[in-house]
């Protein structure tokens, strides 16, 4: 990684927040999500990203809609989706879906392919679960042959086959950027470098720094397979506020109910106080003042060699205020702290170079 190069950009998934002592309606959700493309845009980020969720609580779950209307709405922000469920779509339509947005953009458009840690489009769409490697992988190796090979011929078990088969739009030479979402599989890791396709570290519980091996694991992998380097990103989850009381208080309200349906669901740890401070402190929570919250990139930049950060920055029931003050304060105050620290950080290191 190039340091100072890093790239900031926000997650969401649709969830539904509330506006003083209203929740506000699907329609609503969906409304403000534009709105806070917008938002991030002004304050100065490079992405905005949609997942892809079938549960009560999201709205999230035609990602390429929301990406064509934010589209209209800006002109520079990056659009693309924190996840999604390449084994639940089909890779001829999400091309299509995809190539029209790039298109629709002038260019903005990328995606964060994965298997899912949430299986309700399985039932809702009618795939088997027991199928769920096959799925992927031969989606994946599709999506990918229609991106760098056109016309395309391709045959598997999951679909149809193609024979000479042109898609329109076309997409630009070589596809859009394209990312493996890994939350913890090692043969995940290790498809994002067959396919040389960079790597998005899902990590949203525990210490990140345990994803070290993963990053190592992938960058021999790359070697291995004789692919270029590839960026590695981070998605986290986490509220900035004026102050880290502030902050712990407003993400513990809404974080603590949500980890405790998780948890009856999963078989999660409860959620209790004491657990929730440490991970504060050392965790994957990135809740905190900017100051705070800056710290902490730079750790993972180190810890992780990522290029990319990608904040998760709603959850549910979490107030449109508090929302729209992590996007103001990611943009104007976290991302050039980061930067500022990781330039000084390397102009030391210089400085130590030339002395030795």
């Amino acid at each position: 990684m190039t340091t100072g190069s890093i790239e900031f950009g926000l997650n969401s998934f649709g969830d539904v927040p509330t506006d003083g002592a209203r929740t506000l309606s699907d329609a609503e959700t969906v409304r403000l999500l534009i709105e806070e493309a917008k938002l991030a845009e002004k304050v100065g980020l490079d992405i905005f990203s949609i997942g892809e969720h079938y549960r009560e609580g999201y709205v999230d779950s035609a990602g390429p809609v929301l990406l064509a209307g934010m589209a209209t709405a800006t002109e520079r922000i990056r659009l693309g989706t924190s996840v999604t469920v390449l084994s639940t779509n089909d890779p001829v339509r999400l091309y299509n879906e995809f190539s029209t947005l790039d298109a629709l953009s002038n260019g903005r458009a990328q995606l964060v392919l994965g298997r899912a840690s949430q299986t309700q489009s399985f039932p809702l769409f009618g795939y088997n679960l027991e199928d769920y490697e096959t799925l992927f992988e031969e989606k994946l190796d599709l999506f990918m042959k229609l991106q760098r090979e056109m016309p395309t011929t391709w045959s598997g078990s999951v679909r149809a086959p193609l024979v000479e088969q042109t898609l329109h739009p076309t997409m630009r030479p070589g596809g859009i950027p394209t990312w493996i979402g890994v939350g913890g599989s090692p043969n995940s890791v290790i498809r994002a470098a067959h396919y040389g396709l960079p790597l998005m570290l899902a990590i949203i519980g525990g210490e990140p720094h345990r994803f070290a091996g993963h990053v190592d694991l992938y960058f021999r992998a790359l070697e291995q397979f004789g692919k270029p380097m590839q960026p590695v990103g981070q998605h986290a989850l986490g509220l900035i506020a004026d102050t880290d009381e502030e902050a712990s208080e407003t993400w513990w309200k809404s974080w603590q109910p949500l980890i405790t349906q998780m948890g009856q669901e999963r078989g999660f740890y409860p959620p209790t106080r004491e657990r929730y401070e440490l991970e504060l402190a050392t965790g994957a929570l990135f809740v905190g003042s900017p100051e705070t919250v800056a710290q902490k990139i730079v750790r993972m930049t180190k810890e992780l060699q990522i290029s990319r950060f990608d904040l998760k920055y709603d959850i549910g029931g979490l107030s449109v205020d508090a929302r729209s003050r992590t996007i103001e304060l990611l943009g104007t105050q976290v991302a050039p702290r980061v930067r500022e620290l990781l330039a000084a950080e390397s102009q030391l290191e210089t400085a130590g170079a030339t002395h030795e």
